[in-house]
Formats: C-alpha cells, structure tokens, sequence
C-alpha cells in the first residue's frame, strides 16, 4: 500500500495558520525546510510503523524548489544516526521554481518545444536575442519578443492546455471591494471548466 502525507506548508498556506502573529514573520526557505523536517519527525516519532515505508519528499512550483532542501537536511539527519530514522529514497519535483531569470527566459523555447509559436518565431528569437528571452536587447529582439507575448498573451501559462478563463473574472478582489454592481445584476459566470488559482508571491 502507498500513503501520502500532504501538508501546507509554510504557515499561512492552504490550510495552515500560526497559534500567534509571530509564526509568520520567520517563513523565509531555511525556517520553511526546518519546521518541514521538525513535522515529519514528529510525524514519524507518532506514527513509527510508518518508518521502514519507502519515504520520498516531493513539491511542486515553489514546493518543487524546497524538496530537494527538505531531503538534503533528513539526509543530513540520517548521517548524524539521529532518530527517527527516515526510509528517505529520494525526492521528486513537479514544474519546480527554479528562479525568475531562468524560468522566465525558458519560456520562448518550451513554447516552441509543445508547438505553439512556429520555427520561423523561435529562429527569429535565437537569431535577434541570442538566448536572453526576458531583456531585449534591441528592436529587433524587442519586437520578436512583442510577437511573441502577443501569440502568448490569450494562453494560461499555468496550464496550457486547459480552458482560459475569461479575462475579467481574474482580477484580484479584496474584501473592502464592493463586490456587487447594481447596474450590472447578472455578471458573465465561469464556466464549469474554469480553474483560477493565485499566486501571493
């Protein structure tokens, strides 16, 4: 049999909160990997017919990034013969945050890659931008990369492949927002297939 444990993390995601105002001042990565790690041992310290289990650390987008940390620092316990031994096999990541520059500036060649801009796009951006995909250079580079913002810019680049929400569902509402306006009663609803997530970060 396979279990999952599935946690929110850091505090103040999903589910999670702080007892007090000052579990969220200390969530930078280190104190995010650590109280990972400070949970999983206690997890396992309660649950220890779980600790011969097959163990595996996995995250995805910002998570992506810290589960090669989290498994680094139970690695790092392991060596010190600390307890509770976890069976750590490795870690997986899915579409992991790797940094801004990097990810941003991947985005004309996977776009080329899953076949959305043309050969001719992509070889106009190689030859014009010479690989810097996110500061144009100059107005050629500038002008391929508007071509291809504008191919781009109908695309939900959290999944490609899925339904585009209609654009004035996604704007950001805050709670001091009026949310209702009389002189539009029946505003346009998503459809059932409409998925919307945000990002705080």
């Amino acid at each position: 049999t396979t279990s999952i444990i599935l946690l929110d993390s850091p505090v103040g995601t999903g589910f999670s909160y702080a007892r007090d105002v000052e579990g969220y001042h200390d969530i930078g990565d280190f104190s995010f990997s650590m109280h990972v790690l400070i949970f999983l041992n206690k997890w396992f310290t309660d649950h220890p017919h779980y600790q011969s289990n097959p163990f595996f650390v996995g995250g995805s987008s910002y998570a992506g990034k810290m589960s090669p940390i989290i498994a680094q620092h139970i690695s790092q316990e392991i060596e010190l013969g600390k307890q509770p031994k976890i069976n750590l096999k490795g870690y997986v990541v899915g579409n992991p945050v790797t940094g801004s520059d990097y990810d941003d500036n991947f985005r004309v060649p996977y776009a080329h890659g899953v076949g959305i801009i043309s050969d001719q796009l992509y070889e106009a951006a190689i030859r014009n931008c010479k690989g810097s995909y996110i500061r144009p250079t100059d107005k050629m580079c500038a002008r391929v990369l508007n071509t291809f913002q504008n191919l781009v810019s109908e695309i939900d680049v959290s999944q490609i492949l899925g339904v585009n929400c209609i654009r004035g569902m996604l704007t950001h509402r805050f709670l001091s927002e009026e949310y209702i306006q009389l002189s539009d009663p029946s505003p346009e609803q998503p459809t059932l297939d409409c998925f919307v997530s945000y990002s705080l970060g």
